[in-house]
């Protein structure tokens, strides 16, 4: 009998690949692993070379190139996973992105624009994911984004993001009531703090980084794999009762903020 966890047979996309520290990459790794299939997708030409040789770790996937912020890519990207498959069975948003000038400065300091896009790519994007995957979810699915606890309390140095994480957890739980009846699973995973590159944005990362080294329960700080792995429960039989949640990947960091 196939264990619960296996994903044996499904199909879906990873968005957000930069560098062998993405959390986009311990998705796709431990997704793999499990026995899905994936297209694997980066935002820019310039990761490319950084890419290329994880591939062999990620089962060799299809990789495509897409801006969310570019629609027509969106629209080829998920044009392409019916072409190959016919449906999709997840899809696993690791997207965020700030202007550094707003993501350093105060919150009622932020720029308009930057606020704006911050949000747009962070936010809204998974909401535009959801609705080109929706129909290629006939027999349900699973939807999951990552977020931070700093969307929920104030972290010091979070800034513009915590407003902007807390609108994607809020999402997550409207898509997961709006798209429930379709049997498609909607979810959001907040790892602590982790060194990538999206991290390395925020000032005093590294002190943020040690607190979670030395304060969390575990007493260390959470892996790209360990929230690969949270993915293939939420997106495999495993998680087929829980959507609409915010799922801790921290080492227990949360409890003690």
């Amino acid at each position: 009998m196939p264990s619960v966890f296996s994903m044996q047979g499904k199909v879906g996309i990873v968005a957000g690949l930069a560098n062998e520290d993405s959390i986009a990459f311990g998705c796709a790794q431990a997704l793999h692993e499990a026995g899905a299939e994936c297209i694997v997708t980066y935002a820019s030409p310039k990761a490319e070379r950084f890419i290329t040789p994880l591939l062999p770790e990620m089962g060799g996937p299809e990789l495509m190139l897409c801006d969310v912020q570019k629609e027509h890519q969106l629209d080829e990207l998920f044009t392409r996973a019916k072409e190959r498959w016919g449906r999709v069975d997840f899809v696993i948003h690791s997207i965020a992105f700030a202007p550094l000038e707003d993501l350093h400065g105060r919150v009622t300091d932020s720029s308009q624009d930057g606020f704006a896009l911050a949000m747009d790519v962070s936010c809204h994007s998974f909401i535009r994911m959801a609705k080109q995957a929706e129909s290629l979810m006939s027999d349900g699915g699973a939807l999951l984004n990552m977020t931070y606890y700093g969307g929920e309390k104030v972290v010091n140095n979070y800034n513009m993001m915590g407003p902007v994480k807390a609108a994607l957890e809020s999402t997550t739980r409207y898509l997961a009531e709006e798209l429930g009846t379709q049997g498609i699973r909607v979810n959001s995973i907040s790892p602590g703090p982790i060194r990538t590159r999206a991290a390395s944005g925020l000032e005093a990362f590294d002190e943020l980084a040690r607190d979670g080294e030395s304060r969390s329960p575990l007493r260390r700080l959470a892996s790209t794999r360990d929230v690969g792995n949270a993915v293939v429960y939420l997106a495999s039989e495993a998680g087929s009762a829980v959507t609409g949640i915010t799922h801790y990947v921290d080492a227990g960091h949360h409890i003690r903020f």
